[in-house]
């Protein structure tokens, strides 16, 4: 089964987040709801997400507004946001969103199906990218305080063990990084945050094979 994510879906309509839950419901997923700008950015206190989504016009503090707050804020400046509109807004609209951060911006009614790709390869990359953080701490915890000051040799061989099944898990994460990087070549809305999954990745099997004390690939 899929790890489950946190999504948060904010719109001041009861009706259409009723109708985004039962278009996502399948994911299996948590949805948080949120019924402004407000509700939205108290929700990111307390709760970890791996994507918003939000609706443009809302009543006091727009989804504008509310994703300029969320950017600017360290802790959740680098969630994907996708902005839900209605087909009555500004063509100029799309840009406003891009400009404050927005990875994609859909017009209602929109394609079920394109929504629940959408979501899905944005869940993929979070899962991948905090796979890649794990990791990247396993090795500062478990590998570097065993190695000598100035030592540039291999890992001592207490950390053997522990580089080979990093190894091992990262090679996972590359083969499916691979196959996002096949998908969703085309689709400028996630290039540039797959370009940034493949970089880490590239840049932890660096880090791996150094303390391996092998050569990088």
């Amino acid at each position: 089964m899929t790890d489950r994510v946190n999504i948060l879906i904010v719109d001041d309509r009861t009706e259409n987040l009723v109708a985004l839950e039962a278009i996502l419901g399948s994911l299996e997923h948590t949805l948080v709801r949120a019924r402004s700008g407000e509700d939205a950015l108290r929700a990111l206190l307390t709760h970890e997400f791996a994507l918003i989504l939000l609706d443009v016009s809302m009543p006091g503090m727009d989804g504008f507004e509310t994703a300029a707050r969320i950017k600017r804020r360290e802790k959740t400046r680098d969630i994907p946001i996708i902005f839900l509109t209605g087909l009555n807004n500004e063509p100029h609209h799309a840009f406003r969103g891009y400009a404050v951060g927005a990875v994609d911006y859909l017009a209602k009614p929109f394609d079920p199906w394109v929504l629940r790709t959408k979501v899905s390869v944005f869940v993929d990359l979070h899962l991948k990218n905090r796979q890649i953080q794990e990791q990247a701490v396993l090795l500062r915890r478990g590998l570097l305080p065993d190695r000598h000051p100035g030592a540039s040799g291999p890992v001592e061989e207490s950390g053997v063990a522990l580089v080979a099944e990093l190894s091992a898990r990262l090679a996972a994460v590359e083969e499916q990084v691979n196959e996002l990087v096949a998908h969703v070549v085309d689709d400028g809305t996630v290039t540039a945050v797959v370009s940034e999954l493949d970089r880490r990745t590239t840049s932890l099997r660096h880090a791996i094979n150094a303390l391996a004390g092998t050569e990088a690939r």
